[in-house]
């Protein structure tokens, strides 16, 4: 069975360190670059990201971390990986309730909501919108980001508590 609880931890340690760098790339670099523009040119912009976000390689991550999480939470119970189990099915926990309903019940209505303003609005309008849609979603993105940088480290714990071979 620690055959297979080894490559799962793996997988749940990538998995975790991709959604946590998605979502950090957000708050370090990506919003504060879209503020710097016109506001018409950072809707266009955040509305074109938003779609092209829904692809292959984004849904793995995403919508696959709590799964993997929570499997090989179970699979390192029944190895007899307690602490293992413990760090990831906590990480699976922590990750669905504050990342992943997070951005279904948060961002991604406001991204929705965004896309509603597709022709260039007179700039005083662009700036309230964007302005108050910027700081709004950078809020919750932090949010999420934290939750997701402590599910890798749960996960990053849950690796160094399996068991060492003699």
């Amino acid at each position: 069975m620690q055959r297979i609880v080894t490559p799962m931890v793996f997988l749940s340690l990538l998995l975790s360190g991709a959604i946590f760098g998605f979502f950090y790339a957000w708050v370090c670099s990506t919003m504060w670059g879209l503020d710097a523009m016109d506001p018409n040119a950072a809707i266009a912009a955040m509305n074109a990201m938003n779609i092209s976000v829904r692809n292959g390689v984004f849904f793995p991550a995403f919508f696959g971390t709590p799964i993997v999480l929570l499997i090989t939470a179970i699979l390192a119970y029944l190895a007899k990986s307690r602490a293992t189990a413990i760090f990831l099915g906590s990480g699976a926990v922590i990750y669905f309730l504050g990342a992943f309903l997070l951005t279904a019940s948060v961002n991604v209505p406001m991204n929705i909501a965004l896309e509603a303003f597709v022709e260039p609005l007179p700039t005083a309008e662009a700036l309230e919108i964007w302005s108050a849609y910027s700081a709004r979603w950078q809020f919750w993105n932090i949010t999420r980001t934290i939750v997701a940088g402590i599910t890798l480290l749960l996960v990053g714990l849950g690796l160094y508590a399996l068991p060492r071979r003699a």
